[in-house]
């Protein structure tokens, strides 16, 4: 989970455990208002907005050549250098806003990307091996889980996975093959919340423990042409939206 969890989750988490899709959109609508304050309180707007206007015009001119390719070509040569100049005064916003959406995108990567286990829930773990690790590997749980299928399994194509149901709370899987064995903390809840979904190991003959979540579609069994948008997806698209129509109320250029 995020580091942030203690800050971002009393605020987020029950619009997350109500609406996933609402918090999408209330956090993409928070990111682009602070983006586009920032952008126009670091740039000086009247330079922004000739440059702007120096572009427009480069368009309606290229236009006008397109039977001409030689001018044309100097005269893409001097938009680039007017898309340059424009792109070099966007940078100090860029970098001012870049740390808090990163922050803010690990978070609801940490939260948005999978459904969560429900207690009595059919869930799977999977472990990989090592290269040439072969035999048994054994899952050993704890007492509020109960195991679906075999404990012990021979490991094929170095891979074993159990499947399990485990009771609301928190819990130890441990996997041991050999003298190894490597443990993974797995999270049964009715909120939408989750432990990560992947533990590596460095020079272990068990390289990684994998819970198998179902991904998190934030619309439901609602698609757009077969398609489930993920919270990146919904964010983006959202996100364009929200930044022309902000753009365009506070006249930022």
């Amino acid at each position: 989970m995020s580091f942030l969890d203690p800050v971002l989750n009393p605020v987020f988490q029950p619009l997350l455990n109500k609406s996933p899709f609402l918090l999408i959109i209330l956090v993409s609508f928070v990111i682009s208002l602070l983006i586009t304050i920032v952008y126009k309180l670091v740039t000086d707007q009247n330079e922004m907005k000739r440059l702007k206007e120096k572009q427009k015009d480069f368009q309606k001119r290229m236009k006008e050549l397109r039977s001409n390719p030689e001018e044309m070509m100097k005269l893409q040569k001097e938009a680039m250098k007017s898309n340059m100049d424009y792109m070099k005064h966007s940078l100090k916003s860029t970098l001012i806003t870049m740390l808090p959406i990163i922050l803010i995108f690990s978070w609801m990567a940490g939260h948005l990307s999978f459904e969560p286990v429900y207690p009595q829930e059919a869930y799977s773990v999977t472990a990989s091996f090592a290269k040439g690790v072969t035999g048994e590997a054994e899952l050993v749980a704890d007492s509020g889980t109960e195991l679906l299928s075999e404990a012990k399994q021979e490991i094929s194509s170095q891979e074993v996975t159990w499947r399990m149901k485990s009771e609301l709370g928190e819990h130890i899987l441990t996997v041991k093959t050999g003298e190894t064995e490597q443990q993974k903390k797995m999270l049964i809840s009715t909120d939408l919340e989750y432990e990560d979904q992947v533990s590596l190991f460095k020079d272990s003959e068990i390289e990684k423990i994998t819970i198998n979540y179902n991904k998190l579609k934030p619309l439901g069994n609602l698609s757009l042409l077969g398609w489930y948008p993920g919270w990146l997806a919904i964010y983006f698209i959202s996100s364009i939206g929200f930044s022309l129509g902000l753009r365009k109320l506070l006249k930022v250029y």
